[in-house]
């Protein structure tokens, strides 16, 4: 069975981190993007961040550049988040997702389309 499992979610205060980790059962990664997305409540879905399992390339929105830094074991099969500096606005729901295309193509289709793999979903939440 095909899954992604995302872990790591959590409350935090601002200025605060913390770290996502997604690993992917039932198929590799080869020639694959994977990363994160988000969707806060009555907001839109966005790219957050992807790295593509070929040639280490990324993608991150503006909003979480310099703060956030993606990385990936193909060995393992994971891919982690590490989100430093965060901010209130950060609080989403994060869903790991791959899809067979680039980061930067990945990062600006944020609807799941077919052939897509997409975890459930771990809550972030930035409060004081």
């Amino acid at each position: 069975q095909q899954q992604l499992v995302e872990s790591g979610g959590g409350l935090v205060q601002p200025g605060g981190s913390l770290r996502l980790s997604c690993e992917a059962s039932g198929f590799t990664l080869d020639f694959y993007a994977i990363g994160w997305f988000r969707q806060a409540p009555g907001k839109e879905r966005e790219g957050v961040s992807f790295i593509s399992s070929s040639d280490g390339s990324t993608y991150y929105a503006d909003s979480v550049k310099g703060r956030f830094t993606i990385s990936r074991d193909n060995a393992k099969n994971t891919v982690t988040l590490q989100m430093n500096s965060l901010k209130p606005e950060d609080t989403a729901v994060y869903y790991c997702a791959t899809r067979n295309t680039s980061p930067q193509a990945m990062g600006v289709m944020p609807r799941f389309l077919p052939g897509d793999y997409w975890g459930l979903g771990t809550q972030v939440t930035v409060s004081s």
